[in-house]
């Protein structure tokens, strides 16, 4: 049976720039009614986010899931127990600078309401569709170079990044890596110019949150797929609506191309 879009499931775990009304107020306490105040940190949360994902992901009659707040409130690709420093609840964004006042602690009972209404509706949601799915795929953005809060701080990155798992844990079969890494090439041929023209697997990261614990769950092949903001946002400026057109149409090519990969 040759698989249909219907087989695959997305996720975009990352794209939101919103955050509850009491994240907010935790955030920037009686500012939050300035209006200046709490546009700049919302508009700083989307930024530090992966911007304009969902455009880039969504695809007509593939099954589609997006995250509805800021990897701020919680991270979904993060484990829920994950309590590093860019673990599930952050404290800092991506650039180290704080996200809530001087002294501000997040107590257990309240982490843990917190991550009930975020993570776990998220997790929920996940467990419904990927039922009957032959194939899942997280999209997510990174920065053009590594951020002081990463792997690999200041260097630059490929212009996509397949994460496939590793050899010993694998979320994706590893005979057809290669092959996915070609598909990935030639589907975003278009799009790949200047300094963004490398596709690698696993390079700065190697393994989808996501992907892994749903691989484990369900045995559903998956991988996350990182694309460079440097070929739609430069210097996260205004977004390249034509770059934006381009990539979704090249993300449709490679998960055309995975599913099939995958087969029945």
């Amino acid at each position: 049976m040759t698989p249909t879009r219907d087989d695959l499931l997305i996720l975009t775990p990352h794209p939101s720039g919103a955050l509850p009304a009491d994240v907010l107020r935790e955030m920037l306490g009686e500012g939050v009614f300035d209006t200046g105040q709490r546009e700049a940190l919302l508009r700083r949360v989307f930024l530090e986010g992966d911007p304009y994902t969902d455009l880039i992901f969504a695809l007509p009659g593939a099954r589609f899931l997006q995250a509805p707040w800021s990897r701020f409130a919680a991270d979904l690709n993060r484990h829920r127990d994950d309590e590093a420093d860019n673990g599930v609840i952050k404290e800092t964004d991506f650039a180290r600078q704080p996200l809530y006042p001087a002294g501000f602690e997040l107590s257990p009972e309240a982490r843990e309401a917190r991550l009930r209404r975020v993570w776990d509706a998220f997790d929920r949601q996940v467990e419904a569709e990927i039922a009957g799915a032959r194939l899942m795929i997280v999209g997510h953005a990174m920065a053009s170079r590594g951020p002081a809060l990463g792997p690999d701080t200041g260097a630059p990155r490929p212009a996509l990044t397949i994460m496939p798992g590793t050899a010993a844990s694998p979320t994706f079969p590893p005979e057809l890596w290669e092959e996915l890494r070609k598909a990935c090439e030639a589907a975003f041929a278009p799009v790949l110019m200047g300094t963004h023209t490398r596709v690698a697997v696993g390079d700065p990261w190697t393994t989808d949150t996501l992907s892994a614990r749903w691989n484990a769950r369900t045995g559903v092949p998956a991988f996350g797929l990182e694309v460079n903001v440097g070929l739609y946002f430069p210097e996260w400026g205004v977004p390249d609506g034509a770059a934006l057109r381009e990539l979704n149409a090249g993300f449709g090519r490679f998960a055309d191309a995975a599913l099939e990969l995958v087969g029945g």
